[in-house]
């Protein structure tokens, strides 16, 4: 992937062609997350969307293009389960709730197929600038999420002011980045939940020191 992968000018679509369209991201999104992006053919979307390759090339000009709608589309599945744990953030309770939901996600999965933005990561940010940037707004809008989170907890008192929310966020999303590929290697959740669990601890030692001690005796 080497060129701009830019997607043709925006036309109007029908509702029909919305479908379809949708249909063939969502065919070559769940095909590059099992097979990767180089193990995966136009035709082989072709197939598993039912489509026909006029209809693909219809909406998708070459295969730079598609892998483009990919990484929006798996970025809006990813953001769409991380929001509702994320939005409202306000504790290291919450946080660790979020832990919670993230190892069950891993675990039912065995640790197979890893995350759905970190392993277009691995596979497009050295070979295509534009999939980069898109990959990286992607992470920092998660990233941000947990900031403002960790921001929350600092006015509530949990977090004391020494603490660095972009700082500890871009450590949280290493942990869970990092756990996630170490489970795919191990097919198990367990490097996935210590990696998390390390994070929480180290986010746990900017708690002020009444309630470190508190917690402690707990």
């Amino acid at each position: 992937m080497t060129s701009a992968g830019a997607e043709p000018p925006a036309r109007r679509l029908t509702a029909r062609g919305a479908v379809t369209r949708d249909r063939i991201v969502r065919a070559a999104a769940d095909l590059m997350h099992a097979t990767g992006v180089a193990g995966t053919t136009m035709d082989q979307v072709v197939e598993a969307s039912g489509t026909s390759k006029s209809q693909l090339y219809h909406y998708f000009e070459d295969k730079d293009a598609l892998v483009t709608a990919v990484i929006k589309m798996q970025a809006a599945r990813v953001m769409e389960r991380q929001e509702p744990h994320l939005e409202q953030l306000s504790s290291l309770q919450g946080l660790r709730r979020w832990r919670d939901a993230i190892v069950r996600f891993v675990d039912e999965r065995h640790g197979a197929y890893g995350c759905e933005i970190g392993s277009l990561a691995s596979e497009l940010t050295d070979r295509s600038e534009p999939a980069r940037i898109l990959i990286n707004a992607t992470f920092r809008t998660w990233e941000s999420y947990l900031a403002a989170g960790i921001r929350r907890m600092q006015e509530r008192g949990e977090l004391d002011d020494s603490a660095d929310p972009a700082e500890l966020a871009t450590g949280i999303m290493a942990a869970y980045q990092g756990g996630y590929l170490l489970s795919q290697a191990a097919r198990s959740a367990q490097p996935m939940a210590l990696a998390l669990e390390l994070a929480i601890r180290n986010l746990e030692a900017f708690a002020p020191a009444k309630k470190r001690a508190s917690g402690a005796a707990s």
